[in-house]
């Protein structure tokens, strides 16, 4: 079978515990093309990208506007019709291999969500708020938001930012798996590092009227509740007891506390940056 016109973009940066899977279960014959967007590794997985046969390309972030993915997209444009971000901790599995080829022919849908497994202290989640991403697109179809952040933040890629796109969105049901075996200590830092970037974002866009008018409906539920305290338990509530987060006990409930305090944080620096700037002035 021929290579489907399709790139794969996988944006890293000293992900060479999870590259290897991520390669491995992409498999050879797939994309027409595998794309690591490298921001200076430190460890092996440059070469990790290189010797398994993938483009390598550098990217180093003047702390503006774009980003990773939005800056790949304008200056190294996907030559095939399709494009695909992937995390190095996502795995593609044999089910979702085997959709995408008739999702990729449909000419009436210009874009995807996908969904994910979770997968927490070694072993799958099996219930809680689905995680669903618009990964896959039409090359040209569009972009994911426009945020300038003048370095107000580190990270140097997209977080939850999402492609605006035109056209009609499908959805790919196969799932593909999100497996990061870097640990809860990395998860913990990276939550951290994202709940600042959320509060920043809040505070920098919310009045924006272009930018809420791209909002996905889950954006609008979570930016109208972002300003109280019981965002918190309210996300706790609906993944634990709602969408069934008991159903893996222990696991499931530490899971969901993690995440009722990532939401918590969010509220508290947005609280802390307002009363900060009220003070300046």
């Amino acid at each position: 079978m021929s290579p489907l016109d399709l790139t794969i973009a996988i944006p890293v940066r000293n992900e060479e515990r999870n590259l290897p899977g991520c390669l491995d279960a992409i498999g050879k014959g797939l994309a027409s093309r595998v794309v690591i967007l490298d921001s200076g590794s430190t460890d092996a997985t440059r070469q990790i990208g290189l010797d398994w046969g993938a483009e390598v390309i550098d990217f180093k972030w003047n702390g503006r506007f774009p980003k990773k993915r939005n800056w790949y997209l304008r200056n190294h444009r996907p030559t095939t019709r399709w494009v695909l971000f992937l995390d190095a901790d996502e795995y593609l599995t044999e089910s979702f291999k085997a959709e995408l080829p008739s999702a990729l022919e449909d000419v009436g849908k210009t874009g995807y969500w996908l969904s994910y497994s979770i997968y927490f202290l070694g072993r799958e989640l099996k219930a809680g708020y689905p995680l669903r991403k618009l990964a896959l697109f039409q090359t040209g179809a569009g972009e994911y938001e426009k945020i300038d952040e003048s370095q107000w933040s580190q990270l140097d890629m997209e977080v939850h930012e999402h492609p605006v796109l035109t056209g009609k969105i499908g959805v790919i049901p196969a799932k593909i798996d999100h497996q990061d075996f870097r640990g809860v200590n990395h998860y913990v830092a990276k939550h951290n590092e994202y709940s600042s970037w959320e509060a920043h974002r809040f505070l920098m866009t919310a009045n924006d009227p272009e930018v809420r008018a791209a909002w996905t409906w889950k954006q609008k539920i979570k930016y109208r509740l972002i300003r109280s305290p019981l965002i918190g338990p309210i996300y706790f509530i609906g993944s634990f007891v709602v969408m069934g987060g008991f159903r893996d006990g222990g696991r499931g409930m530490a899971f969901a506390i993690l995440k009722m305090a990532y939401f918590t944080q969010v509220y508290c620096k947005i609280r802390e940056m307002e009363e900060t700037s009220h003070k300046r002035n």
